[in-house]
């Protein structure tokens, strides 16, 4: 069996003899890849004239969707997937980091839909006042890059990686070639496999290439994206590209690096700290079997607790059961292979030439379910370190495996330095129950983080630990560790998007935009807006109310109801040094006297007040001064059904603008509604 590429909508296999792939605890052969005879250069011709301008013309609401759909479809066939992942080496557990954690990536990356227009493209921000009577305005819009997304992926996160990665671009509305390191392949395509034959996803949406990356990047163009996770120097080489500098690619690098776990030095061998960071230490050494880009390399603990640390983490880690990931109560499997096993030996005994071993032995272990020797099993190796400013490789070699050092420090500033040692890394944790000392680390120590965790006996049973990079949070770090950034929510969709400054009158800016700029032209309708549903209403249409005065009567009266009884409303002796010249009206009553000038009583397609965006008060309101309002459709978000007895409905964000007898704005706020769309089902 030879595993296929899925190029230019048909699965292809590749010619010649193919790289044979084992199953890392048996040693088994599973399949074989190769893409030679693949023509790359059709996967983006594919991509480009298909999935792109299929991507492209969907709606963010469209595409977010669809990835929830998708993601649902992934999670009902979730066990098949566990048992392919059995022969990466992982267990149960390091499966489900992979799998449900990408797919979890997919529900995460859909719910941003609920931030984003019911539209093709992106509005950024709040315009900009280029002039001075307010008719010429600037803007910043997103659109979907008109190319192709390349992945190229590690091998320990055969799903994740993918998945992770996919979800934004695909929610940006881009599609995507996706490249996973040969040793694992074979569980990608399984997944692939289940994707293509879901229907979910437009044609052209998604490729697989399984085998060697040889000319992929040959393709590339401006409107392209490329992103790799893995070694340091695969990426610098895939950075040094000639195609991709000559055409200005962006490229996304998240490489292996020297992360570090911090005990403070606050923490005492009593303390629920303690405990929490040999558990944490424990995990990070040991979930997948070590090969993570976030593993914890370098363990810093005051100088005065290493001897406490070692013989804490020595009893933690003889524990751990290793052996076959299928075999029941089996917490560390195999590494991915002979290769990696090999390496990883090489950079342990690389260390040892500055560090002592304490714990573990490179080539024994012993192991439950699989004897034959044909497995690449491997100890967990723990190295120790007392000198880590003079014997400086623990700050270089990185061993992709169950391996760790343990090293000294006598105060934050010293570990702040040592941490910085590594040349910038993807994450760091800081255990400790003193606020102010993490504080001082975290500010300090950021610059070559890409994230920390301050854990603590408050955090430590909701984290989601040292190693577990969130979709919604930025996942990457600087220097050594690649310098770029991945996911983090509407950051990680721009990554894939064109930012373009637009200028022009806000009403041109209104009609771009299909959001409401201030200053633009109304649409005056005789109907009141209350009494439309949601496709009905236009944007910039506005109803401009009748007046009403306000009275001293009317601020006593809200400061009895509302309790706010606030100097400024209520006592005019005490107004000498203050902005204004006499009782001043409540800003939330004058919000609500200007609803009371809006609001249609009668029933009508309007369901609910949803909420209040934002709200400025601009100009005290005195007694005597009259107020009137201008009610404008500002936004329109459409809203998917829960069920099918659900209605049909959308959000309509409203710009209520306040205004006194001299036509100068009060007050200004965005209210949202619920608003029934004409055909409710």
């Amino acid at each position: 069996m030879v595993l296929k590429n899925f190029i230019a909508g048909d699965w292809v296999q590749g010619t010649g003899q193919g790289q044979k792939l084992f199953d890392a605890s048996t040693g088994e052969v599973i399949t074989e890849a190769s893409t030679q005879g693949i023509n790359m250069a059709s996967a983006y011709d594919f991509a480009r004239s298909e999935g792109n301008k299929k991507l492209r013309k969907m709606t963010f609401q469209q595409r977010g969707i669809m990835l929830k759909q998708l993601a649902l479809y992934l999670m009902d066939r979730k066990e098949k997937y566990y048992e392919w992942s059995y022969k990466t080496g992982a267990t149960r557990g390091d499966s489900w980091i992979d799998i449900e954690g990408g797919i979890g990536n997919l529900f995460a990356n859909a719910s941003l839909r609920r931030k984003m227009p019911d539209l093709p493209y992106y509005i950024e921000g709040d315009s900009i006042g280029l002039s001075k009577g307010g008719t010429f305005i600037g803007h910043h819009i997103l659109v979907p890059k008109e190319g192709v997304a390349v992945h190229i992926n590690a091998f320990n996160f055969p799903v994740w990686g993918m998945l992770e990665k996919c979800a934004v671009n695909w929610l940006a509305g881009m599609p995507a070639i996706v490249k996973p390191a040969t040793l694992t392949s074979y569980l990608t395509a399984v997944v692939v496999e289940d994707i293509i034959a879901s229907g979910i996803l437009p044609v052209g949406a998604l490729q697989l290439v399984c085998g060697g990356a040889r000319d992929i990047l040959d393709y590339v163009e401006s409107q392209d994206v490329v992103t790799f996770t893995g070694s340091a120097s695969t990426g610098l080489m895939l950075k040094s590209n000639s195609r991709l500098l000559a055409e200005s690619v962006p490229f996304n690098m998240e490489a292996d690096s020297l992360n570090s776990m911090v005990l403070g030095h606050d923490v005492s061998v009593q303390d629920p700290e303690f405990d929490i960071f040999i558990k944490e230490v424990r995990k990070e050494i040991t979930v997948k079997s070590g090969q993570k880009c976030t593993a914890v390399r370098r363990i810093f603990v005051p100088e005065h607790l290493i001897e406490d640390v070692q013989i804490a983490l020595g009893k933690a880690l003889a524990q751990t059961t290793v052996g076959d990931p299928r075999v029941e109560g089996v917490r560390m499997g195999a590494l991915a292979g002979k290769t990696q096993l090999a390496e990883v030996r090489e950079k342990v005994q690389a260390l040892m030439l500055d560090c002592d071993l304490v714990y573990g032995d490179l080539f024994n272990v012993e192991l439950h379910g699989n004897t034959s020797g044909s497995g690449s099993f491997m100890s967990p190796v723990l190295l120790r370190n007392d000198r880590p400013f003079e014997k400086r490789g623990v700050h270089d070699i990185e061993a992709f495996g169950p391996v760790s050092t343990l090293m000294p420090y006598k105060d934050i500033e010293e570990v702040v330095e040592l941490v910085r040692l590594g040349k910038g890394s993807l994450c760091c944790s800081y255990i400790s129950y003193n606020d102010h000392h993490a504080t001082e680390f975290v500010v300090n120590a950021a610059t070559h983080h890409g994230r920390i965790l301050v854990l603590n006996r408050d955090s430590y049973k909701e984290s989601t630990g040292h190693g577990s990079p969130m979709p919604l949070l930025v996942h990457g770090g600087p220097g050594r560790a690649g310098g770029g950034e991945e996911m983090g929510g509407l950051r990680g969709v721009k990554h894939y998007m064109q930012r373009c400054a637009i200028q022009g009158s806000p009403t041109t800016l209104t009609a771009i935009t299909q959001q409401y700029q201030y200053g633009g032209k109304y649409k005056i309708d005789l109907v009141h807006p209350f009494k439309k549903h949601f496709e009905e209403l236009l944007i910039g249409e506005t109803l401009i109310t009748h007046k009403r005065t306000i009275t001293e009567s009317d601020i006593v009266n809200f400061a009895n109801v509302s309790w706010d009884h606030f100097y400024a409303h209520t006592d005019e002796t005490s107004l000498e040094g203050t902005p204004f010249t006499q009782r001043v009206a409540h800003g939330y009553f004058i919000l609500s006297a200007a609803a009371g000038l809006f609001v249609d009583a009668a029933k009508g397609p309007v369901m609910l007040n949803y909420g209040l965006d934002e709200c400025r008060f601009v100009k005290p309101v005195y007694p005597g001064m009259t107020i009137g309002v201008r009610l404008t459709v500002k936004e329109k978000v459409v809203q998917e059904k829960k069920d099918t007895e659900d209605y049909r409905k959308g959000i309509v964000k409203w710009l209520v603008d306040v205004s006194d007898e001299t036509g100068e704005s009060v007050a200004l706020a965005t209210i949202l509604t619920m608003v029934k769309c004409k055909n409710v089902y």
